[in-house]
């Protein structure tokens, strides 16, 4: 028994012809969406590439690019199939094709659905890449002068007054490294000896932050300097005063943003994958409602459309019988392969 059965007559069928040709426009719409927003993503990531140590993985937004271009082209000719649908006499020659086509589209489904779940999965080995490449941008923070570093400085300033965070954990990180060159510093100074003597390193740690950690929301001028001395600064308590730098750590406002990003591209091409599921079963009643015709010779006789031709269960089974089949088949002619190969030594 059919899934699914429907029964068509001649209007009901140019009726179903016409609005899965307007769905497969949709649908190339959907996949110049999907394409631009592989895009986006691609650029958001290059413009902090810094920031990942350029370690950063494009093969997500690659894959969307991929997936959009091939969403236009299969839509497209999904399209073509469905407008010659309207006459009978053009939809001959498309016959042959449909079912390979069909059998294409399921393949691509399958794809844009592993595509959503990547996008929903890369926050994680995104949290990775941004921590060690927030750790190591931190260090070259102070290396204005160093061929290959020397907007490193630039490039976290930016992103601390955009994301409005401030370290890598937490304003506390930059406690824990040299982050003003030693251009910048008077090696006769007595306190600048003492801070880089104390250290085992050799370098020169105070409890301070970049200018850009500073919210400018606060009412008090910006404290940055000697952030947990409470006698360098009238009516301060470090544990107990509302610090006017931001607490936040820029890899949480990272991951949070790109997670964001992702999270809504992926909602969107399971949007897309149910559309192209939609137009995939519309194509498929299109099909066996043309070659069910009562009368082929009169192409306004009435006519039966399904899903599939057999339950799921006994569909199945029929596909597994037949790999089956295939696979006795192959080691049939594998031993007599070895049949030969015995009978010739």
């Amino acid at each position: 028994m059919a899934l699914l059965k429907v029964k068509f007559d001649l209007k009901k069928r140019v009726k179903l012809a016409q609005i899965l040709w307007l769905m497969y426009w949709f649908s190339i719409m959907a996949g110049v969406l999907v394409l631009s927003l592989g895009l986006f993503f691609k650029i958001e990531l290059r413009k902090r590439s810094e920031l990942m140590d350029n370690n950063e993985s494009h093969f997500v937004p690659n894959l969307l690019i991929g997936v959009g271009l091939l969403a236009c082209g299969i839509n497209a000719f999904g399209g073509k199939i469905c407008y010659d649908s309207l006459d009978s006499s053009k939809f001959v020659k498309w016959k042959t094709v449909i079912k390979p086509f069909l059998i294409c589209c399921l393949l691509f489904n399958a794809l844009l659905f592993f595509t959503a779940l990547l996008c929903f999965t890369m926050r994680i080995p995104l949290q990775f890449t941004l921590a060690e490449g927030l750790k190591n941008g931190m260090k070259f923070y102070k290396d204005t002068d160093v061929p290959g570093r020397c907007y490193m400085k630039r490039t976290l300033d930016l992103m601390q007054m955009e994301f409005r965070c401030c370290g890598n954990n937490n304003y506390k990180d930059w406690f824990e490294i040299q982050w003003v060159s030693n251009r910048y510093l008077d090696f006769s100074s007595k306190e600048v000896k003492d801070r880089i003597s104390s250290n085992v390193d050799g370098q020169y740690l105070l409890d301070g932050v970049p200018f850009s950690c500073c919210n400018p929301s606060s009412p008090r001028p910006c404290i940055q300097h000697q952030v947990t001395n409470n006698s360098a600064h009238y009516s301060y308590d470090h544990h107990t005063e509302e610090l006017n730098i931001w607490k936040r750590g820029c890899r949480d406002a990272l991951v949070s943003y790109y997670g964001g990003l992702m999270n809504t591209i992926g909602i969107l091409v399971l949007l897309v994958t149910v559309l192209e599921a939609a137009v995939m079963v519309g194509l498929q009643y299109v099909n066996t409602s043309l070659s069910t015709l009562v009368n082929p010779e009169d192409p306004e006789s009435e006519s039966e459309g399904w899903i599939l031709e057999k339950t799921v269960k006994e569909t199945f089974t029929d596909i597994m019988a037949k790999m089956k089949s295939m696979g006795k088949g192959n080691q049939v002619e594998e031993g007599a392969d070895d049949q030969a190969a015995a009978t010739v030594s």
